[in-house]
């Protein structure tokens, strides 16, 4: 994976990942990567905060990881986000969300 120190890095605070989302979609999926992010397509709407929950379940459920370790750290109103993901590292996040093949 030659785009992961753009798109995911370790830190003290956990994996630091750049998603970009897609709001309103028919199923909540990763769907490769969009310039240096990870592409997410979620099966929310960007209203009260419904698209940045889901993409948190989401995320939490394919790490294996409880959601409370899972935070959101800015982006919180645009479609390019920047999370930490306690308990796993860069490479393992990433392996992990991106699509099978």
């Amino acid at each position: 994976m030659d785009s992961l120190p753009v798109i995911a890095r370790d830190s003290e605070r956990g994996a630091l990942l750049t998603v970009y989302v897609q709001p309103r979609s028919s199923r909540t999926e990763c769907v490769g990567i969009h310039g240096d992010a990870v592409k997410i397509r979620l099966a929310a709407r960007p209203i009260d905060g419904a698209a940045n929950d889901e993409l948190i379940r989401f995320v939490a459920e394919r790490c294996a990881v409880p959601r409370a370790n899972v935070q959101l750290h800015a982006g919180a109103t645009g479609r390019r986000k920047r999370l930490s993901v306690r308990g796993v590292t860069a490479e393992s996040l990433v392996a992990r969300l991106m699509p099978e093949g």
